[in-house]
């Protein structure tokens, strides 16, 4: 099994890249589907998550209010700690056991949005990073996903910056040109990480 972090920021292409990586026969781990698993209603996540914050993180049917509860976490880092103490371990976890049920001889990519800011890159047999300019996200941020430019710029911001990112990377994907592009460009990991992948096993 060949353990890989995918990643890269908001706007640069990483979801397209994971979709291409699954169509050629990754297991796909994505950790934001499973940090939203984690805390559905009548889940140990969940609860945990009401009993720190308290009950209007919860909408009318008793989801979680993720507008709600980003309010309180975003602007104060304390918040944001004591979130990511209930929520990290339980994703961690999941994911485990996502890949433990793997195939022995499968690559494994975890979709890892924050890698880069949480220093996981060693717990990976590689990295993939997919890199844009910071022209290229904002653009795509603005046009594709209608965000506002502040919001975008402010998202951008608040992550790794392209060159912490590309420090950490094994492989780079850039996604600055056209699709043809990216296309062939994911072609060419996908052949080195089975190539690794069978040099591993």
């Amino acid at each position: 099994m060949l353990k890989v972090g995918l990643t890269g920021g908001i706007g640069a292409g990483k979801s397209e890249v994971s979709r291409l990586l699954v169509s050629y026969g990754a297991v796909l781990i994505d950790s934001d589907l499973i940090a939203r698993e984690v805390v559905e209603p009548g889940t140990p996540g969940l609860a945990a998550v009401v009993e720190e914050f308290g009950p209007d993180v919860l909408t009318a049917e008793g989801t979680l209010d993720r507008p709600a509860l980003g309010a309180l976490v975003f602007a104060d880092d304390g918040r944001r700690a004591a979130l990511n103490a209930i929520v990290h371990p339980l994703v961690g976890a999941r994911a485990a056991e996502l890949e433990r049920a793997a195939p022995e001889d499968a690559v494994v990519v975890h979709d890892v949005p924050l890698l880069t800011e949480n220093g996981l890159a060693p717990f990976y047999d590689l990295v993939v990073v997919v890199d844009a300019s910071a022209e290229t996200q904002l653009d795509r941020l603005v046009t594709l996903r209608g965000m506002a430019e502040s919001d975008a710029r402010a998202r951008m911001a608040a992550q790794a910056t392209r060159e912490e990112r590309r420090a950490v990377a094994d492989l780079i994907v850039d996604n600055d040109g056209p699709r043809e592009a990216l296309y062939a460009r994911v072609r060419e990991v996908w052949d080195e990480l089975v190539r690794r992948a069978a040099d591993a096993g």
